[in-house]
C-alpha cells in the first residue's frame, strides 16, 4: 500500500477544499509541508517534500493543486525517491520569463518551471476555464512531464470557490494510479 503525500498550493487550502477533506476521511494521508499554508518559499517546500518522500521506503503517491504541482516539477528535477506515482491538478502557468511586479503575490516565484519528464507515473487534471492556465498550456505541461492529461472540463482550478469540496472523480484518479489504469479512458467500477 502506498504513502500519500498532500502537496498543497501556495494558499491554505479552506477545511471544504478536496484536499482538506481527503486529509480528513484517510488519516494515514500526510501533508508535506505540514501544516500547510502560505507563505509560498519554494526552497521550504522542496526541503518539505523531500523530508516527507525521504521518512520511509515505501512507495508513496504525491497528490498536488495548483503551485503544488510545480512544487512536484522542481523536487523531480533535483531529488529522487521512492515516488510511484502523482496526481497534478490544475498546475498554474508561469511564463518562463515572469519576475513578480509590484502588483503580484512575490512569494509565488519560482523560476523556470522544468519541463523534463517526471520519473514516475503522473495523470495531469487539466480544466477548460481555469483562470490560472490556459488548456493549451496544460497539455503542453503534460507532453512535458511525459504525463497523462485528465480533461476535467468547465471546472475552474478545482478548488472550493469553483465548487469543489467533495471530488469523487479525483479520488478515482487516486485509485488509477496505484492501480495501473489508464485514464483516457472508461473507469472501472467497484
Amino acid at each position: 500500500m502506498p504513502r500519500h503525500l498532500l502537496v498543497p498550493g501556495r494558499g491554505l487550502p479552506r477545511p471544504e477544499h478536496w484536499l482538506n477533506r481527503w486529509a480528513a476521511a484517510n488519516p494515514d494521508y500526510r501533508w508535506a509541508p505540514e501544516p500547510p499554508g502560505p507563505p509560498y518559499v519554494l526552497a521550504d517546500r522542496l526541503a518539505a517534500l523531500h523530508d516527507a518522500v525521504d521518512a520511509s521506503d515505501e512507495p508513496a503517491v504525491l497528490i498536488a493543486h495548483s503551485a503544488g504541482c510545480l512544487t512536484v516539477a522542481h523536487w523531480a528535477e533535483r531529488h529522487t525517491g521512492p515516488v510511484t506515482a502523482a496526481l497534478l491538478v490544475t498546475p498554474p502557468y508561469l511564463d518562463p520569463g515572469w519576475r513578480p511586479g509590484p502588483d503580484d503575490p512575490t512569494d509565488l516565484y519560482v523560476g523556470a518551471v522544468p519541463r523534463r519528464r517526471l520519473p514516475f507515473r503522473t495523470i495531469l487534471v487539466a480544466s477548460r476555464t481555469d483562470p490560472y492556465t490556459s488548456f493549451e498550456e496544460f497539455e503542453r505541461y503534460a507532453t512535458d512531464w511525459g504525463a497523462q492529461l485528465y480533461d476535467a472540463g468547465d471546472a475552474g482550478h478545482i478548488e472550493t470557490a469553483s465548487g469543489y469540496g467533495p471530488w469523487p472523480a479525483g479520488e478515482r484518479l487516486v485509485a488509477a494510479l496505484t492501480g495501473g489504469w489508464d485514464v483516457t479512458g472508461p473507469q472501472p467500477t467497484g
